[in-house]
């Protein structure tokens, strides 16, 4: 986006009844747009509309329910001039997403889900974050296994990179996502933090999307070792948006602007040594 610092935000809007930190939150499309505006006055340069939740052990919907979920919200959105991407594993969500104003195709499996998605992206002309995937939500956690997590998960996204280029996405619409949490224990998602600027130099564009992610309930647990709920580690995720910046991610996707908005500006004058 011309003229917008980096790294974009993206607000998150999910209109499912069971995502991890914000399931059922919305019952209505109107309740969504509204939420979506108000992310957008809050600092959001994009909202991110997702109609499938992918927590672990979360079950597949059909995507006749997916689209009745997000179209409406994308609908009233745009109306609003507000950008959308969308946030799903199937072509054909993706397809009717952009029809109604999507800007950007978010595919967890990094068009992995659906054999469709990445002809059909390349068809829309439209970008793709492609995350690092291995498995559906029912079964991710059994394939987090690395000997090097860093090592493997470059090599796995490169080849995603490999397969939307050869389906025909052009080169400079691919962005792409380490995938934290996602097949991924607790130490895997801090190597990969750590390692950022090695997945940046795989020539791409690269979303961090840490908010409010179990692995940060471990880190802030209380003595008893109980998890710090999700609701509660919006400035934890506003640090790791910090900390992405300086490392030069390309946009970050959160759920509390506000704070991840003060968290950036900070870290922009801090690099400048300016408030300027």
């Amino acid at each position: 986006m011309v003229g917008v610092p980096s790294p974009l935000v993206f607000g998150v809007i999910n209109t499912t009844p069971d995502s991890f930190s914000d399931g059922g939150r919305f019952p209505d499309s109107s309740m969504a747009v509204a939420e979506g505006i108000r992310l957008h006055s809050q600092g959001a340069h994009l909202i991110d509309v997702g109609g499938e939740s992918t927590r672990p052990g979360a079950t597949r919907i059909s995507g006749d329910e997916e689209c009745g979920r997000v179209i409406p919200v994308i609908n009233g959105l745009v109306a609003a001039g507000i950008p959308v991407s969308i946030d799903t594993m199937r072509a054909s969500t993706a397809c009717a997403a952009v029809e109604h104003g999507a800007c950007i195709v978010n595919d967890v499996s990094g068009g992995l889900a659906d054999p469709a998605m990445l002809p059909a992206v390349a068809e829309l002309g439209v970008p793709i974050i492609l995350m690092h995937w291995r498995a559906h939500s029912h079964e991710m956690q059994n394939w987090a296994s690395y000997d090097d997590v860093v090592a493997e998960v470059s090599t796995e996204l490169s080849a995603r990179v490999d397969a939307a280029l050869a389906a025909g996405i052009a080169r400079d619409r691919i962005i792409l996502d380490p995938g934290l949490g996602f097949a991924k224990e607790a130490g895997h998602n801090w190597a990969l933090l750590h390692a950022l600027p090695r997945i940046i130099g795989l020539g791409f564009p690269v979303l961090v999307g840490a908010s409010r992610k179990r692995f940060l309930g471990a880190l802030l647990a209380d003595d008893a070792g109980a998890p710090r709920e999700a609701l509660e580690r919006d400035g934890a995720s506003a640090v790791i948006s910090a900390l992405a910046a300086e490392h030069g991610a390309w946009a970050v996707r959160v759920h509390d602007v506000p704070s991840t908005h003060d968290a950036l500006l900070v870290q922009r004058a801090w690099a400048k040594g300016s408030a300027q």
